[in-house]
């Protein structure tokens, strides 16, 4: 049985039972990469629109995320299913593995996207145009545009500023008129901006000298260049966070005591960049951010310290 790519599938029989395709195919939706997802919440709790109305329809543009980005890692496997077989982790995923069949998950990642799409088209138009520009985008990134440099990574940086329009778009389309800040979104871009510079330094770290063998645009990147790109990086996400927080607006509209979670936010960039340089971490973001106990900590206190901000301290008229 031959993959996708013309990958063969050494693999014996017994993976292929029905029961054993549907674990691999829920596998290779990394449902734990959906906590990326939870930046579609953003609009519901920095424009103070706590209601049952807004919380259903802020879940379903999560799971509306959910499905689609899932969509995209079937895709993305499937294409670079051989090059991951050089990998030492991606190389255990279901469909370079050969568990799944690259055929079987290409057709249910086309039958996820249309269902999504056409879903979403019919309750939330507003909602819909950014999972058509996210799904375009995405396709675009797993076929040709993740082999250009720098790029590459502010693609991955330009999904999560979709996922916090995508909260905005949905709660618009509710007849809740929603403007998320500019600075949120710098914030946000440049944030997930480190984490992609960061996950490339990782990769070039593990995989040594196939490193271009696994991901060619790798050759076009250096350590000091990396290392520069996520220092620029790391710095404008704080800075962007910490001029929302003093915003006029943010003042006005918010909350007058946001500024006092910066130093949260401060601590979780510089505890992540400790990660990569002295533990050689950063490869999977969304798992390290859960497994650190100190990051988990800190994430977990300046949540609570939004919410008391945000909830005791009333805005400004």
């Amino acid at each position: 049985m031959l993959v996708f790519i013309g990958v063969e599938n050494h693999v014996p029989e017994v993976y292929h039972t029905p029961m054993n395709e549907i674990g691999a195919l829920i596998e290779g939706m990394r449902l734990k990469s959906w906590t990326k997802n939870l930046f579609v919440f953003a609009a519901m709790l920095f424009g103070r629109v706590w209601t049952t109305g807004a919380l259903l329809a802020s879940v379903e543009a999560f799971l509306g995320f959910c499905l689609l980005s899932s969509s995209i890692y079937l895709i993305n496997d499937t294409i670079d299913s051989k090059k991951d077989l050089l990998h030492p982790t991606k190389k255990h995923r279901p469909i370079p593995s050969g568990r799944l069949g690259a055929k079987k998950a290409l057709v249910f990642s086309v039958a996820l996207s249309a269902f999504v799409l056409a879903f979403s088209w019919i309750l939330s138009p507003r909602l819909a145009l950014v999972y058509t520009v996210y799904l375009t985008v995405q396709i675009a990134y797993s076929v040709r545009l993740k082999r250009e440099v720098i790029l590459d990574c502010l693609i991955i940086a330009f999904g999560f500023v979709l996922r916090a329009m995508a909260g905005v778009a949905v709660l618009d389309d509710t007849g809740m008129e929603m403007i998320l800040s500019p600075w949120l979104i710098i914030c946000t871009f440049f944030l997930a901006s480190f984490l992609a510079f960061a996950k490339r330094r990782n990769e070039m770290a593990v995989l040594g000298n196939i490193a271009t063998d696994h991901r060619k645009n790798l050759r076009e990147y250096t350590t000091i260049l990396l290392d520069q790109m996520m220092g620029v990086s790391a710095g404008a996400s704080i800075m962007g966070y910490a001029l929302y927080t003093v915003s006029q607006r943010t003042i006005e509209q918010v909350s007058p005591a946001l500024w006092i979670t910066v130093p949260f936010v401060a601590y979780g960039v510089f505890r992540y960049m400790y990660l990569v340089y002295t533990k050689g971490l950063g490869g999977t973001p969304e798992k390290l951010l859960l497994s650190d106990r100190p990051m988990v900590l800190n994430i977990l206190l300046w949540a609570a310290v939004v919410f008391i901000a945000l909830r005791f301290h009333s805005a400004s008229p």
